[in-house]
């Protein structure tokens, strides 16, 4: 089998990469990046000692995807992931790689009659209707309360029932967007394809930055001793997130590349769950007793555009359907980081904001 990652040098696409070579060594995997991201120029490294291919290119030139050749399946794990593109920046570029980039993927799955496994996201669901949900403020938390008036949300989380109507960030936009037009493909050209909207993902690789991959930047500013803000609902850290090891996103491509007819014509929510949920303040006192380093944490009571109190992801429909669900555990997630971050204390400390 011939498998192209786009995105593929980004921390999910080089950790797909990467695992899939480890389990499937017959198998052609090629990584397609532009390399973009700060820190994804270090996994070349890793994909020559695997023996991946690489290919510097941007999903927005058709032209650059035209030099591929043919594949079986496309994993499409390109996006702009922050959900803060285009609200403090031109939408432009959000728009352009998210959308009129996945499409110039679509279009070249039509050509080689390819899979196509979409990453989507969390985000496609409107912030108004999650923030306006019914919630418990508890001593470290909010929490979702049993009592809503939107179907869709409950004490276990967001579920695909979720009403779609209202805005939900420009990212957000783009990947919905994308769904749909994979919908379209799907019924006119008969694409075979996956469609999963995934949370909070986190785990080693992840250069991690204030609007996307906070549970590594918490981790690697507790381990380089640097201050950080609680910002926004009060400024007391109570905003929580369920979050998903890297691994068990793989586990689920790895399903979907050899069982894609299982999620054919469906779309399906997956993340940490409500047993893998944690607030900032819980992050922190998980990265003090992990690394033994106390840190100053300062307080910003002012919301960001775009935020939300919380979001937790209900895998209710994908447990039952496909039988998948998150193995590794929150305080796995943290300590494997670290690890990660430890093993490579030069090549990343730049990167990660250590001094």
């Amino acid at each position: 089998m011939k498998i192209l990652v786009t995105g593929g040098a980004g921390f999910i696409g080089s950790s797909l990469c990467i695992r899939l070579k480890a389990k499937y060594p017959e198998y052609s995997i090629i990584a397609f990046d532009n390399l973009r991201r700060r820190g994804s120029e270090i996994n070349l490294a890793d994909f020559k000692k695997w023996n991946i291919d690489f290919i510097h290119g941007d999903i927005r030139n058709a032209e650059d995807l035209s030099g591929v050749g043919s594949f079986d399946v496309l994993v499409e794990a390109s996006a702009e992931p922050s959900v803060l593109a285009g609200l403090n920046s031109d939408p432009g570029y959000v728009i352009n790689n998210n959308l009129y980039g996945s499409i110039n993927c679509f279009n070249l799955c039509l050509k080689y009659k390819a899979k196509l496994i979409f990453l989507s996201t969390s985000r496609v669901y409107p912030i108004d209707k999650i923030e306006q949900a019914g919630y418990i403020e508890e001593e470290t938390r909010f929490s979702f309360s049993d009592n809503q008036k939107e179907k869709g949300i409950s004490s276990k989380g967001i579920s695909e029932e979720l009403d779609l109507f209202g805005p939900r960030s420009f990212y957000g936009t783009t990947k919905l967007s994308s769904e749909l037009f994979i919908q379209e493909y799907a019924a006119f050209y008969g694409l075979s394809a996956a469609i999963t909207r995934f949370g909070v993902i986190a785990g080693p690789r992840q250069m991690g930055k204030t609007d996307q991959g906070v549970v590594t930047l918490w981790m690697a500013k507790h381990f380089w001793k640097q201050s950080l803000q609680y910002i926004g609902y009060g400024g007391m850290g109570k905003q929580v997130r369920d979050i998903l090891h890297i691994d068990d996103l793989v586990d689920l491509i790895d399903v979907q590349i050899h069982q894609i007819e299982k999620f054919t014509n469906k779309i399906f929510n997956a993340g940490g769950g409500i047993q893998n949920s944690v607030s900032l303040l819980e992050m922190t006192n998980i990265c003090e007793k992990v690394t033994g380093h106390k840190i100053n944490v300062g307080s910003d009571k002012n919301n960001r555009p775009a935020d939300l109190r919380m979001y937790v992801t209900d895998n209710s429909k994908i447990e039952s359907e496909i039988g998948w669900k998150p193995k590794h555990s929150i305080e796995k997630i943290f300590t494997d980081i670290y690890e990660w971050i430890k093993n490579n204390e030069d090549l990343l400390k730049n990167i990660l904001n250590g001094k």
